[in-house]
């Protein structure tokens, strides 16, 4: 770019990870980045998910780890390539925060938590001159072509950048950001989106009153729930109409289409997956003595008291034979009537198919607009996917606005940190 041009102006609607990391990616190629968002702050939902541990990616073979991304994986995948996991990582050690692999072979920053990190994060993209405008609502296009916000005074302002990113996220926990509008203004435009769904979700049970008022909120721990042919191992949580939880969320996408297709479905609880049917039933057929029968499930089983109840929700009346009992233990038949709502899911299914945009994530229909993260039609499994696939996403449209508007990325190492160098390099 000659000294004496200006540098073009790139619009990124949505303060998510998907929208910052590509603000960042343009940013370092000495673009002008305005990123827009409806909320008074960026990166709510990333704060939101790291009160639990900030699950940035996860550790596993890269061969196993794209197969996550399951039908969208053959999109996905040279994007992931291109900023893989240890890439991620390598980015947030960048930025001071060091990272660690828990025992689930899932990535998280030692701090354990999204703030120190978006701090500094927020830092750097300021040092690159990326400005925000807060408190914009998107609203679509004009006839000229140029995009729509309103303001935090209700006043209208439009703009007409070189080009556009669109990381406006799904539709889950819509009070920090995300609510799903974008799905109307897209379609206006005569763009496909697939119905937005729930994932990672929890479903709804018809649990007994005794259930409901005792063990809402209850752990299952150290537990494996089976559905159709895979056996997930994990932990649930009895809520008071359902069930939840990471086990949960690693079926949730069989599990709702299954209820979309039949009205329920019955998944498999397995109180005991560290004993066999077999040891399981020798136990059992201990004496019983004086105990009461959830003492003795206690003593001779280990189960839990939360664990008794489902039980006795499957079957009121007990097996007597030993063999019978066991069988139950390894199999308690949960049926599921109905998926939690999207506004209380993790993540979003559905959005702007692969077929609506080209290998750089511009849209066919509307040359010079990008589309990343959530808002493409593409779904993962908590445990770390699900922010490695946005970053990627917000990283691999950032390079195809520099391919649109003629730019080639030619960043020193220094200038970035890491693998982010590499990833984002001309190729």
């Amino acid at each position: 770019m000659p000294a004496s041009s200006s540098p073009p102006e790139v619009a990124i609607v949505g303060g998510g990870p998907a929208g910052l990391i590509a603000a960042e990616v343009l940013g370092h190629a000495g673009l002008k980045v305005i990123v827009y968002d409806r909320m008074p702050s960026v990166g709510r939902k990333l704060l939101m998910a790291g009160r639990g541990g900030l699950n940035l990616t996860h550790s596993e073979e890269f061969e196993r780890f794209v197969t996550r991304y399951a039908e969208a994986q053959p999109r996905l995948r040279p994007l992931i390539e291109a900023f893989r996991p240890e890439d991620l990582r390598a980015w947030s050690e960048g930025l001071g925060q060091e990272t660690f692999v828990g025992s689930s072979g899932r990535v998280f920053p030692t701090a354990f938590k999204a703030s120190p990190l978006l701090r500094v994060w927020l830092s750097r993209l300021e040092s690159l001159g990326v400005r925000f405008a807060l408190r914009h609502r998107w609203q679509g296009w004009d006839e000229d072509v140029r995009l729509i916000f309103t303001d935090a005074a209700g006043e209208s302002v439009r703009v007409k950048p070189a080009a556009t990113i669109l990381a406006l996220g799904g539709a889950s926990w819509p009070r920090l950001g995300s609510d799903g509008t974008w799905v109307k203004l897209l379609s206006r435009q005569g763009i496909a989106v697939s119905p937005l769904r729930p994932a990672n979700m929890g479903f709804t049970l018809s649990w007994s009153d005794i259930v409901r008022s005792r063990f809402e909120g209850q752990p299952l721990k150290r537990i494996a729930l089976t559905f159709e042919s895979t056996t997930v191992k994990g932990e649930a949580i009895v809520t008071v109409d359902g069930i939840e939880g990471g086990a949960v969320y690693a079926l949730s996408a069989r599990l709702r289409d299954a209820i979309e297709r039949m009205g329920n479905a019955t998944l498999y609880l397995d109180l005991r997956p560290d004993l066999s049917e077999e040891v399981l039933a020798k136990r059992l057929s201990a004496p019983r003595k004086a105990q009461s029968a959830s003492t003795f499930l206690r003593k001779s089983a280990g189960l839990s008291p939360v664990g008794i109840a489902l039980l006795r929700e499957a079957s009121p009346a007990l097996p007597s034979e030993p063999g019978a009992l066991a069988r139950l233990i390894k199999a308690v038949p949960l049926t599921l009537t109905g998926t939690k709502s999207l506004d209380r899911a993790i993540s979003t299914a559905g959005g702007v198919p692969f077929s609506e945009v080209d290998e750089h994530l511009m849209l066919r229909r509307m040359p010079g607009v990008f589309v990343a993260g959530e808002m493409l039609d593409w779904e993962a499994p908590t445990g770390g996917y699900l922010l490695q696939a946005t970053f990627a996403t917000g990283i691999a449209a950032a390079r195809g606005v520099l391919a649109h508007v003629g730019i080639p990325l030619e960043i020193p190492d220094a200038a970035l940190t890491g693998s982010l160098s590499s990833a984002t390099r001309q190729t």
